[in-house]
C-alpha cells in the first residue's frame, strides 16, 4: 500500500460520519463529506488543510482555490471564506485532515533554522502548494499515532514539528516564516484581525485598528485587503453577520435581535447585507438551515 493510500485509510477510519472530527491530538482534526455540499460559510483560523480523497473549492473574495490530493492549502491568518466541497460520494467521501497551525512552535522552528527574516509579500492568506513524499509521509507517521495513544503526548510534537519544517523548508515557507514573526508585516495584520475579533460589534474605528497593528491607516487599509482579499470593513461585516446567524439558529433570535446583539441599529440595513452575502434574507436563510442541518457543515 502507498503511503498516500495507507493515509486515506486511516483517515476514513477515524471518520466514519460527515462532519468535523476532532482528534486526541492536539491541533489536528479530520473531515469527511460523503457528497458534495453547497457553499458554505465560516472562518478559517490558520491551519494546513490536506485532501486525501475528492476535492474542494474555497472563495477568499475574488479569488478561488480548489485543491485535492495533489495539492494542499495552507491559510496563514483567521479569515472568512467559503468553502464548498465539489467532488464526493457515498463510494468515495471527501476526506481530509486539517492541522491548525501552532505560531509558538513555528517561531521555535524558525529560530532553530536560523531566523532569516521573511521578506514582507502582498500574497493572499491562502496559498495552494504541491503536495509533496516527505509531506505525505510526515503526515502518516501523525496519523498512525491514532492508533497507539500513550504514544501522542510524546511523539506527536516531534512529527507535527517535520510537517511544519517541511513545509517551511517547501514554497510557501516564505509565508510561514512571517507567520513565526511577530513583528513581521504579516503579524500586524493578525493583530489587527485579531482586534477587529474581539470589537466586531463595536462601530469601525480605523485609526484604532491602526494604531493596534502599529501601522498608518493608508498602510492597514493596503496590506489587510491584500491578505485578506476584503477591507477591514468587509471583514468586521463578515464576523457580525456570520455570528448573527449562528445566534438565530442556537439561540432563536429574531432577525432584528440578532442584529442589535452583533452591531447593527438598523433592522432593515442587517437584513440587506445578511441577504447580500448569504443569499437569501435572514429568516427565509435560517428556515433553510433547519431543515437541511448537513448544510451548516464545513470544513
Amino acid at each position: 500500500m502507498s503511503a498516500l493510500a495507507e493515509l486515506t485509510d486511516l483517515v476514513a477510519r477515524n471518520a466514519v460520519d460527515d462532519g468535523v472530527h476532532e482528534t486526541a491530538i492536539p491541533r489536528l482534526a479530520l473531515i469527511r463529506s460523503a457528497a458534495p455540499t453547497e457553499a458554505l460559510h465560516a472562518l478559517h483560523e490558520p491551519a494546513v488543510c490536506i485532501v486525501v480523497q475528492g476535492r474542494k473549492r474555497v472563495l477568499l473574495g475574488d479569488r478561488v482555490y480548489e485543491y485535492d490530493r495533489n495539492r494542499y492549502l495552507t491559510v496563514s491568518v483567521d479569515v472568512p471564506i467559503v468553502g464548498q466541497v465539489i467532488e464526493a460520494s457515498a463510494e468515495r467521501p471527501y476526506l481530509c485532515l486539517r492541522l491548525d497551525l501552532d505560531p509558538a512552535m513555528l517561531a521555535a522552528l524558525w529560530m532553530e533554522m536560523g531566523a532569516t527574516p521573511a521578506a514582507a509579500t502582498s500574497d493572499p492568506s491562502l496559498m495552494l502548494g504541491d503536495l509533496q513524499p516527505e509531506l505525505v509521509d510526515a503526515a502518516l507517521r501523525l496519523l498512525r499515532l491514532l492508533r497507539t495513544p500513550d504514544d501522542i503526548a510524546l511523539l506527536a510534537p516531534l512529527v507535527e514539528r517535520e510537517i511544519l519544517y517541511r513545509l517551511m523548508k517547501g514554497e510557501q515557507g516564505p509565508r510561514l516564516r512571517e507567520i513565526a514573526q511577530a513583528d513581521s508585516r504579516l503579524g500586524q495584520i493578525q493583530r489587527a484581525i485579531a482586534w477587529i475579533k474581539r470589537h466586531f460589534r463595536d462601530p469601525f474605528d480605523l485609526a484604532e485598528l491602526a494604531a493596534q497593528a502599529r501601522m498608518s491607516p493608508s498602510a492597514l487599509h493596503a496590506h489587510f485587503k491584500s491578505v485578506t482579499r476584503m477591507s477591514p470593513l468587509q471583514f468586521q461585516k463578515q464576523l457580525r453577520l456570520q455570528e448573527a446567524r449562528k445566534l438565530m439558529l442556537s439561540r432563536a433570535l429574531d432577525a432584528a435581535s440578532a442584529g442589535y446583539a452583533v452591531g447593527y441599529d438598523s433592522p432593515s440595513q442587517f437584513s440587506r447585507e445578511y441577504n447580500r452575502l448569504f443569499g437569501a434574507p435572514p429568516l427565509r436563510d435560517v428556515a433553510r438551515l433547519r431543515r437541511t442541518p448537513e448544510a451548516l457543515y464545513s470544513g
